[in-house]
């Protein structure tokens, strides 16, 4: 599998709105705020894309002192490939390169994979949300980004994530 992670651009909505519907149903963001997310203050929107094809999404907001992930979605077919992996230490490491101290995001208490993935990557839970999700309690979780290593982190199944400033893009080969 051969994984492309670029900058999210406007001409991607159409193709992240239908991912949002599948994997978020009721809870997914609108067009709307899909577009709004892209172009806010402080704002950074990953895209995934195998063999030319968007297959997955992540954004990270970040106010100067603390970063928070707002979304992570990856394409049914590709999770448990590693595709939310790359995308959140793609984000993680746009966390450090802005100057981050820390990372906080929301996982829904029922989304397993989602927790172990937060987890396996040194994420601590720090709160239970109530209701977060439409009725859904939600984990509040921080990583202090100078407990990790620097960027070139192996995701473990022969994938290096490196994003290029210059291009913006990295081309990542996934050897599992």
């Amino acid at each position: 599998m051969s994984l492309t992670v670029r900058p999210l651009v406007p001409g991607d909505l159409d193709v992240v709105e239908r991912l949002e519907q599948a994997l978020f149903g009721s809870q997914a963001w609108s067009r709307a705020a899909l577009a709004e997310e892209l172009d806010g203050p402080g704002r950074t929107y990953l895209a995934a894309e195998v063999d030319g094809t968007l297959v997955g999404y992540a954004g990270l907001r970040f106010d100067g002192d603390d970063a928070d992930v707002m979304t992570i979605g990856t394409q049914t077919a590709q999770q448990g490939r590693g595709v939310g992996r790359i995308l959140l230490r793609a984000l993680l490491d746009q966390a450090r390169e802005l100057g981050a101290r820390r990372v906080f995001l929301e996982v829904r208490v029922d989304n397993a994979a989602a927790v172990h993935l937060y987890t396996s990557e040194g994420f601590h839970r720090i709160g239970r949300r109530r209701g977060y999700y439409q009725g859904v309690d939600a984990w509040t979780m921080r990583l202090d980004l100078d407990e990790l290593p620097g960027e070139g982190r192996s995701s473990g199944r022969g994938t290096n994530v490196l994003l290029r400033p210059s291009s913006g893009t990295s081309s990542l080969t996934n050897g599992g």
